[in-house]
């Protein structure tokens, strides 16, 4: 069964070379890796190409003229990944924050609902220990925040380490998902819980990335807050 692992990039090149084989080297058969890269001024395109040179088959690349957000880049891999029969189809960050041993969890739950979700808020689930206290309590509020004001059955909305089964991206209508920042997350999970979609969750421990800037800014959190309560009368139409 194909799984491919859709990874958006944007001056990741710290990242990646040491990402991809940690990925690629886990026991889970017909695993691939599709990585869309934002013209990052870095290099990260050009090492991207090195290593699906050195992974032939199993590492791809689609490149895009600049810097076009999070919500896009997930959209148009998850559209290649179904347009080349990829049967698990995977989000995840490329700095480490997500563990990439924890793939083979989602595959595990996956067998038991439609969507598997690493999660920082189920037991088990956590934080890195070296955040501030701060920064964990409103990572923890906007997290309640969108699932509090949509209704969502699940603990982690805004989490982006994620595993869907070809047929529930193949029958979502990809193409209202308008969100184009680190909303996009939540987008997803909702429209899928309108269409009746299931969830299940695996615990994490979310990491502060190794190297890079995060890209979380001002801007997108601000779209964010906005948006999810615009997302209540977008689906309205969805019982």
């Amino acid at each position: 069964m194909k799984s491919t692992i859709i990874i958006p990039t944007f001056n990741e090149a710290e990242n990646l070379p040491d990402l991809v084989p940690a990925i690629l080297n886990l026991p889970i058969p017909g695993l691939g890796i599709l990585i869309v890269d934002d013209n990052s001024p870095d290099g990260t395109g050009r090492l991207a190409e090195q290593l699906a040179s050195d992974y032939t088959n199993r590492v791809h690349v689609i490149h895009r003229e600049g810097k076009l957000g999070l919500g896009t880049a997930y959209l148009a891999g998850i559209n290649h990944a179904l347009d080349f029969d990829a049967q698990f189809i995977g989000q995840m960050d490329a700095d480490f924050s997500h563990p990439p041993e924890r793939i083979i969890d989602l595959h595990r739950i996956l067998k038991e609902c439609d969507i598997a979700i690493g999660s920082r808020y189920i037991p088990g689930g956590s934080l890195d220990r070296d955040w501030p206290i701060w920064r964990k309590a409103l990572s923890k509020f906007a997290n309640q925040y969108a699932r509090t004001i949509l209704r969502m059955p699940i603990r982690d909305i805004t989490g982006g380490f994620r595993l869907w089964r070809r047929k529930t991206l193949s029958e979502m209508p990809l193409q209202r998902v308008r969100s184009n920042g680190y909303v996009f997350q939540i987008e997803m999970a909702y429209l899928a819980h309108r269409l009746g979609y299931s969830f299940g969750e695996t615990p994490i421990y979310f990491a502060d990335r190794r190297w890079g800037q995060s890209k979380m800014s001002l801007r997108i959190q601000i779209e964010a807050a906005i948006r999810v309560w615009m997302l209540l009368y977008s689906y309205r139409d969805i019982k």
